[in-house]
């Protein structure tokens, strides 16, 4: 009997590819939600600072100009805007690593059926080959068997 071979194995090889890339995806959408996390603390550790200096400016009791709470004003509204922008950025970056999530997940499921496939045709080959060889061997038995027969009827 010929040799096992899966006709679907350069699929299999395919979508073992895409799932790899699929992985790299999703990895690579984690990396820059981890990093727009982090730049999102960022900019709220440096509002928790601006709005530290201009209260220890206020608690000093010192005059403050007008130029310097348009300042901190103008910071502070600075700060908002791209404390804002940043969680868009962050909201953008959770869509994205929910789609590749699912693609990674389609990948998955896909490369599983194939995988599948594949072990119950290579298990429907060995049955065929065990099949083959007890036939052969039942054959050789019965040669045997028959040769016997002859040598005893012809003693």
């Amino acid at each position: 009997m010929k040799k096992f071979r899966f006709k679907l194995e350069k699929y299999l090889d395919v979508t073992r590819r895409r799932k790899e890339e699929a992985e790299r995806r999703f990895a690579e959408a984690s990396r820059r939600l981890e990093e727009a996390r982090e730049r999102l603390g960022q900019l709220l550790a440096e509002m928790a600072q601006g709005q530290k200096d201009y209260a220890a400016l206020i608690g000093a009791g010192k005059r403050i100009t007008v130029g310097t709470l348009m300042t901190y004003n103008s910071f502070f509204n600075w700060k908002r805007r791209q404390i804002e922008e940043q969680q868009q950025v962050i909201l953008n970056c959770q869509m994205e690593k929910q789609k590749r999530l699912k693609e990674l997940m389609d990948m998955m499921s896909r490369l599983k059926s194939i995988e599948q496939l594949k072990a119950k045709r290579l298990q429907e080959y060995k049955d065929a080959v065990r099949l083959e060889e007890n036939k052969l061997l039942d054959e050789i038995g019965l040669q045997l068997y028959m040769r016997r027969s002859r040598q005893e009827e012809h003693a």
